[in-house]
């Protein structure tokens, strides 16, 4: 009886291997495709100026955070003249015309999307595209835009006091290369709100009146569905933080991979298969390094596994060259990215333990990542000196300045790795 039952559960093991195997094995094919592929010049540079600053409303969204508004407002160039702030209580900030959203206000969407749905009726917009921003992107290299319904603006988030975080958005920006690929793609798989232009006419037409907890890809799903869609990646590469803890990391995945899953009916039925794939894939593939070490540390552990070995040994390597493609993304911002290499292992079981979460305990409310004041951010990041964040224009770059005395200081000292 007992060897019945050890059977099994060899069995039963070895059937959850494979299928993760073979999950992940397939995610990473079509990442490969995607990038190496599909993206192949594919993403227009930050100087392809189609609509200039004339053309442009910046519309930024917050709750009542003034303090982290005012550094983003003031990273905005001076010659884009029409800058909105659309809040959620009444605030004060300087250089931009601040709109609260009135409490009586209701309609389908909720939290951000109806600041989102109330700012597209109700603020007076005449310009050619609206630019959204998170509360905490600082604008860079940013001349004006290119032609397109969608046009998705780079991201590289900065150190804001958690090495583990910061390291992590390393290897997610190396992944999110595939986002240069989705313009030959009738549907965008996602898009990213902290620096996105939207048509005008196009907002007008499918708005933002839905209830999600991931706004932006709804809204782009729904436009892709209304017509074809001409989505574009820009690669200004924005600044934004990275999260202050991993707690606050996880919660932010979590609710990215719950809202995704939960929209995904707006999509054509195999659209909707490709995605739900991916998102099992991404959701446990922490267990890739975990079931690797395990076979080469138990090797009687499960039988006949050498090709699971080899196989699993080559999926491993796939998550440094993700980590890579990271830091290729921020090379000529900054080389402390570099960090991250030796750490993969670990970065991608944090990086996407929040999506198992998501996948076991899906989240329905929309939370606001927590933010962190610029001043600070220049005191905790070993690569700002004081002013490089809040003297900022949004014209030009922002490159890191590594000073290694504050960086080994930094990385003794950090306490902010498992705050919440």
């Amino acid at each position: 009886m007992f060897e019945v039952q050890s059977e099994l559960a060899v069995f039963i093991l070895l059937m959850l291997v494979w299928t993760v195997f073979v999950l992940y094995s397939a995610s990473v094919f079509t990442w490969f495709v995607e990038v190496l592929v599909l993206a192949w010049r594919q993403t227009v540079p930050a100087d392809d100026v189609a609509y200039g600053y004339d053309d442009i409303q910046v519309r930024i969204i917050t709750i009542d955070a003034a303090n982290i508004v005012q550094s983003t407002v003031n990273a905005v160039p001076d010659d884009l003249a029409d800058v909105r702030v659309i809040a959620e209580k009444p605030i004060s900030v300087d250089g931009a015309t601040v709109h609260a959203v009135p409490e009586e206000f209701t309609c389908t969407a909720s939290h951000k999307g109806r600041a989102l749905e109330w700012a597209r009726r109700e603020v007076p917009c005449d310009k050619e595209f609206v630019l959204y921003l998170d509360e905490d992107t600082l604008m860079a290299n940013f001349e004006g835009l290119p032609e397109g319904d969608i046009i998705q603006i780079t991201e590289l988030p900065v150190y804001t006091g958690s090495w583990v975080t910061y390291l992590s958005e390393v290897f997610r920006i190396g992944y999110q290369r595939e986002q240069r690929a989705f313009g030959r793609f009738s549907f965008p798989l996602y898009a990213w709100g902290g620096g996105i232009a939207i048509r005008t006419s196009l907002e007008n037409r499918i708005t933002w009146d839905s209830k999600t907890i991931t706004e932006d890809t709804d809204f782009a799903w729904r436009a892709a569905a209304a017509a074809d869609l001409d989505f574009s990646v820009l690669n200004c590469k924005f600044r934004n933080q990275a999260p202050p803890s991993v707690m606050t990391m996880l919660k932010q995945r979590r609710r990215w991979f719950s809202g995704t899953r939960q929209d995904s009916d707006l999509l054509p039925l195999h659209y909707q298969m490709f995605l739900q794939f991916r998102l099992v894939a991404w959701g446990f593939s922490p267990l890739i390094p975990v079931i690797t070490f395990i076979t080469f540390l138990v090797p009687g552990a499960l039988p006949d596994l050498m090709l699971y070995r080899v196989g699993s040994l080559l999926e491993f390597a796939t998550l440094f060259v993700v980590t890579g493609a990271g830091v290729a993304s921020y090379w000529s911002e900054s080389k402390l990215t570099l960090l991250a290499v030796p750490w993969t292992p670990i970065l991608v079981v944090l990086n996407t333990a929040g999506a198992l979460w998501g996948f076991v305990s899906p989240v329905e409310h929309f939370a606001v990542t927590t933010k962190v004041p610029l001043e600070t951010v220049e005191k905790r990041n070993p690569a700002f000196e004081p002013g490089s964040l809040t003297k900022h224009d949004g014209r030009n770059d922002l490159p890191e300045r590594l000073d290694v005395n504050r960086l080994t200081s930094g990385l003794r000292e950090s306490v902010h790795v498992f705050d919440d």
